[in-house]
């Protein structure tokens, strides 16, 4: 456990966060060997192919949080000296101010006391920021910066990638799934239609199931007695 407070938000967007971190892996990779670039004020991060520089993937990029070993703390980007303070990370703060969550409305959040707080503890909490951001703002993906001496900063983006569809999701969803936990999974299929702006049905009253359709498609998820996802079942429009 990172951020106990923001893990809970991370869970519920989950599923549709993997599927963008999915999309943005598969368009750096066709880059090939890549390096980032960010330029703060600029508010853009650029992934740029190492063997044809004229290839590379611009994106508009915001400052969301820092994660730093030194202090052992969190710095939000709308409290940080190159962030901003209203703009997408300025509605963690309202968010947080409006719901009580005080890790969210305070500008520095220490790490919890029994935090390891080395490298793999700052990777795995950027991913929690990260998720909660997501769920909070519905932007994504995100991308994950290491700055050196452990620090990583968390940016969300506006990538020029395709937008989700009932049908890529289809294609894609057994390998994401085969490497997600999802603690509620049902509640992460219901977040996923929320955040790409489909539609969803409940199969019956009990919530043992869920149809999602927008005009590529539609899947059905059945669900257990844990709420774990035990079948899916797609019905594709013919391209």
């Amino acid at each position: 456990m990172t951020f106990a407070a923001l893990q809970p938000l991370a869970d519920r967007s989950a599923l549709f966060t993997a599927l963008r971190q999915d999309a943005l892996r598969v368009a750096t990779e066709e880059l090939g060997d890549h390096r980032w670039d960010v330029v703060v004020s600029a508010k853009t991060l650029t992934f740029t192919s190492n063997t044809d520089p004229s290839r590379s993937l611009t994106t508009t990029a915001h400052l969301i949080a820092s994660i730093a070993p030194g202090p052992r703390s969190l710095l939000w980007g709308w409290a940080h000296p190159q962030g901003e303070a209203q703009g997408i990370a300025g509605r963690l703060r309202a968010f947080g101010e409006e719901r009580g969550i005080r890790e969210l409305a305070e500008p520095e959040v220490p790490f919890p006391a029994d935090a390891a707080g080395d490298e793999d503890w700052i990777t795995e909490a950027a991913h929690t920021v990260a998720g909660a951001a997501v769920e909070i703002t519905g932007l994504s993906p995100y991308y994950s910066a290491p700055l050196g001496g452990g620090t990583r900063a968390v940016f969300l983006l506006e990538a020029p990638l395709p937008a989700p569809t009932v049908a890529s999701t289809v294609i894609v969803l057994p390998r994401i799934l085969s490497g997600l936990s999802l603690p509620d999974a049902r509640t992460a299929v219901w977040d996923l239609a929320r955040l790409a702006g489909w539609n969803l049905t409940w199969t019956d009253e009990a919530f043992s199931g869920a149809t999602i359709v927008d005009q590529t498609g539609s899947v059905t998820f059945g669900f257990d007695e844990q709420a774990r996802i035990s079948r899916i079942q797609s019905s594709l429009q013919q391209a």
